[in-house]
């Protein structure tokens, strides 16, 4: 009864409203239907106008003129709609983009023929989003993606890795692999029967490929353009290839717990008390799951030296997890790590080889647990090495304190990726290896082959740059007992280690500039 009354209460308020909204859309139809008046018409001259002819001359013109602006604010108009248009139109691709496509989430397995046809319609939209038929817009000369060329012999590239090398032949087996397949696939496309829908007048070989360029999207594809010789002497074939990148498939998804993971942190040393001091003066050890073995490989005086500073930082530091190993011969790198790892007695443990030359946080010990499973992976991280702080930050005064020089930038140091000597694994990998060659005296070399050794093994090396393992400048030292291409070996690290290139330049061209300097303050005085 009472929802009877509401409704008859509303009822005529309902009809009022209609009634008002009819007579609206009347004024709107009659206002849009009526014919335009006297002065928005061609009117004829009246009594005081102008005479006939001047004056449709004078309406004319205002017409035109009225017409004219009218066109412009169209233009106008029309370029604001286009280029508004453009930008939705680039916001939604990179939303697109952004957003994880449907086929790598949702895939029937029940129905073959669908998976392999949405496969194939992903792989082909990968080409399309790729820069492959036309330019994209960038926003700067960083954000291109160059290209890298080769042909049969060598690939001439930006991106030289470890060995350096503008040029050289593929030393990847994947690369090698890669390349070889793209120009086989293209001498198969050329020499198609029905490749160009005529009879085949030749056979191509790979003899006839003149050179290719490629670049890698890495959320696309890689394109590549192979050129060919042609028929003539100035006629080419050109073959363009794609390999689009499959949707991201989930691999693994599990909960991984470092809590008991301990860390044994093996330092060899030999002489250099002072630069031990500095390391267990950056050493913090703040987490309860490390332990430590200095292994002093010498019979110089200062162990004696090494002992105290050691005892002194447990009891400053509350830290007792440590063993200090005295080994009376000549001192080797390699046997000194090797005696640390053997002497321990414990569960399986997470080594970690250090130099005292290394800082490094607890951020970097997590990596190293994250990064390490025993009969499965081990940890060779690339450490940043900084350059000479008097050459970068100038006179001694203006050097900062060492933790604020720690910072990742080209013009403070540059990543050690040569170095092998930082390393994470278990102790049965380390075990199970074979350990280091014990044949192998003084400093360096013995971590190339244990490195070696784990790479023609069944682990995975994961060998990645951190950002919290620093290698600590200190000046390098050249004896004159090495030979004249040793020399130059030494000098030319000796250099790489000092400041950036751009930095040495500058000391080398110190005098032009200070020249040049003094010749503008000359110049400035007399002005």
């Amino acid at each position: 009864m009472m929802l009877r009354r509401g409704f008859l209460v509303f009822l005529p308020r309902l009809a009022g409203l209609l009634v008002v909204a009819c007579c609206s859309v009347s004024i709107v139809y009659m206002l849009a239907c009526t014919p335009k008046g006297d002065d928005e018409q061609l009117a004829l001259p009246r009594a005081h106008s102008p005479t006939s002819k001047e004056g449709y001359e004078a309406v004319l013109q205002e017409r035109e003129e009225q017409h004219r602006d009218y066109i412009i604010s169209l233009k106008k108009q029309i370029a604001q709609l286009k280029a508004e248009l453009q930008g939705r139109n680039e916001q939604l691709k990179n939303v697109q983009e952004q957003l994880p496509d449907s086929l790598a989430v949702h895939i029937d397995h029940s129905n073959p023929a669908k998976v392999q046809a949405d496969l194939l319609s992903f792989l082909r939209s990968q080409i399309a989003k790729a820069e492959v038929h036309s330019g994209f817009k960038l926003s700067t000369e960083y954000a291109v993606v160059p290209f890298e060329s080769f042909t049969l012999q060598k690939v001439y590239q930006l991106e030289m890795g470890l060995t350096r090398h503008p040029e050289e032949k593929p030393v990847r087996r994947d690369r090698r692999d890669e390349l070889t397949e793209v120009i086989e696939l293209a001498l198969g496309s050329l020499n198609h029967p029905e490749a160009d829908g005529n009879a085949r007048q030749r056979v191509f070989t790979a003899s006839d490929f003149v050179e290719g360029i490629y670049r890698t999207e890495k959320d696309k594809g890689t394109l590549y353009e192979l050129t060919f010789k042609g028929d003539a002497k100035h006629q080419f074939k050109k073959i363009v290839l794609f390999r689009p990148f499959g949707p991201v498939m989930k691999v693994k998804n599990e909960n991984v717990n470092m809590a008991d993971t301990l860390i044994n942190i093996i330092v060899p040393l030999a002489k250099r008390a002072s630069k031990f001091r500095q390391f267990m003066q950056n050493f913090s050890p703040s987490e309860f799951l490390i332990y430590m073995d200095v292994v002093y490989v010498s019979q110089s005086e200062q162990m004696n030296e090494v002992k105290s500073i050691l005892e002194n930082t447990s009891k400053s530091a509350n830290f007792k997890n440590f063993t200090f190993i005295q080994l009376n011969e000549e001192f080797s790198r390699g046997k000194g790590l090797d005696v640390g790892a053997r002497v321990w007695k414990g569960n399986n443990v997470v080594l970690f080889f250090c130099d005292v030359d290394i800082y490094f946080t607890a951020e970097f010990l997590n990596s190293c647990r994250l990064n390490t499973q025993p009969g499965k992976k081990v940890f060779y991280p690339v450490l940043f090495s900084q350059y000479n702080p008097s050459i970068i930050y100038g006179h001694h005064d203006s050097i900062p304190p060492l933790e604020q020089q720690l910072i990742i930038k080209k013009e403070t140091g540059f990543w050690r990726d040569f170095g092998f000597g930082m390393t994470c694994q278990y102790r049965s990998d380390f075990i199970n290896i074979g350990g280091f060659d014990l044949d192998i005296k003084g400093w360096g070399g013995e971590d190339v082959h244990l490195y070696r050794k784990y790479l023609h093994s069944n682990l995975i090396v994961v060998r990645t740059p951190v950002r919290s393992l620093f290698h600590l400048w200190h000046e390098k030292r050249c004896p004159d007992e090495l030979t004249p291409e040793q020399y130059k070996m030494c000098m030319q690290s000796k250099a790489m280690n000092e400041a950036s290139h751009g930095q040495l330049g500058m000391l080398v061209f110190r005098q032009e500039i200070e020249t040049h300097l003094h010749r503008q303050k000359l110049s400035s005085k007399k002005t």
